[in-house]
């Protein structure tokens, strides 16, 4: 593999250990702008979706890319099935538009219910708590009782897309089978999906698959189907993931595209793994030239030959730091106390402290980012 590697990506300075640095402390008059200047997009672990893009641009193929950013991996196989919460139900039912093949099928066992069938004039159906009990609803000129069944329910069309009702009028089409899930007092939708089919809805909600590079669009699956296999070994009892981007983002059905799609077909199955374990490939929008140190060895803080994203200036006044951090009263200085060592300005910020006439602060570099809605830690400040 290492053969294929251009050599620029052969020359990444890969940094164990650069040392901690400090900013000058800066003064804060009152009625002063601050003006931050930033790299990169995100926490900056794992693959840069950005550098993926412009690397396959350059004539990498994805097994070249995905050595690059995820060093000392290697491919393997997985399949099966995943559970995604789909967090943008916020409703307990589970409540899903009639159509044909609908069935619905008892947790863990074998009984099911040909649902269109025994009401072929119903428009919905959805399942309801009754404590630890499942209610099975249709609509035909009001809400009526079908069954209701001890434990847990589920919905499902033969193998074809269900949609699903998320309330005020929003849907989303899903594959695989939606089931309603007892948790911690209420009822969550889960998406019970074939690994390939989740992904069919993963790729293109990470990227742009109708102007993205196919190579990289592959890296991409096969670095959120590692993820996915990653988290689903973790054992979580109720999902393995959600559909946001605490995992990874999922939209289902309404997201997929031809071209990601192919991207999935040509990738079946393949999986990253490091010794005998998923590799938990985290990735990022955008590095803004350096990789971030993560929790496994082979997320390595790294110089990224591919990936040189900025996104320019972000102005705000003192007083709308004041309301950030109220505690610290009338704002006096900033200090940035100490970055990761990792390229300009010393690389990301690690952690900032605000001093002011009531007292001080200080936070983290994601979490001073966090809340002022910038686009990563890697960050420059000054003072007008």
């Amino acid at each position: 593999m290492l053969g294929r590697i251009t050599a620029a990506v052969a020359t990444v300075l890969v940094a164990t250990a650069a040392p901690a640095i400090a900013d000058d402390p800066v003064d804060v008059p009152d009625g002063a702008t601050i003006t931050i200047d930033g790299r990169g997009h995100g926490h900056g672990r794992g693959m840069s979706q950005v550098g993926a893009d412009h690397a396959a641009e350059a004539g990498q193929d994805y097994e070249a890319i995905l050595e690059t950013y995820y060093p000392g991996t290697a491919l393997g196989r997985a399949g099966g099935s995943v559970r995604v919460w789909i967090s943008r139900s916020t409703s307990d039912a589970v409540q899903v538009a009639s159509r044909p093949g609908l069935t619905a099928r008892k947790v863990g066992t074998g009984t099911t219910w040909k649902l269109t069938k025994a009401k072929p004039r119903a428009t919905q159906w959805r399942i309801v708590a009754s404590g630890a009990a499942s209610v099975l609803e249709y609509r035909q000129r009001g809400w009526h009782r079908f069954r209701k069944v001890g434990g847990q329910l589920e919905l499902t069309a033969s193998g074809k897309p269900v949609q699903l009702l998320l309330g005020g009028g929003a849907t989303a089409t899903y594959r695989g089978a939606l089931r309603s899930v007892p948790f911690q007092g209420r009822r969550l939708t889960v998406n019970v999906v074939p690994l390939e089919a989740y992904l069919r809805g993963v790729v293109p909600s990470e990227i742009t698959a109708s102007t993205w590079h196919p190579q990289a669009q592959r890296a991409q699956a096969v670095a959120s189907r590692s993820y996915a296999v990653a988290e689903r070994a973790e054992g979580g009892t109720y999902y393995d993931l959600d559909d946001s981007t605490r995992y990874q983002s999922y939209l289902g059905v309404d997201r997929e595209h031809p071209a990601s799609d192919a991207a999935v077909r040509a990738t079946q199955g393949r999986v990253l793994t490091f010794g005998e374990a998923p590799a938990s490939t985290e990735f990022t929008a955008s590095n803004g030239g350096w990789t971030v140190t993560g929790d496994a060895p082979y997320l390595l803080a790294q110089e990224d030959p591919w990936d040189d994203d900025t996104w320019g200036s972000v102005t705000f006044t003192d007083a709308e730091l004041e309301r950030h951090w109220p505690s610290i009263g009338d704002l006096e200085s900033i200090e940035i106390t100490s970055r990761d060592g990792h390229g300009q300005w010393g690389g990301r910020v690690l952690s900032v402290t605000l001093t002011g006439a009531a007292g001080t602060k200080t936070v983290t570099g994601s979490g001073f980012y966090g809340e002022l809605g910038l686009q990563s830690a890697w960050l420059s400040l000054k003072v007008g």
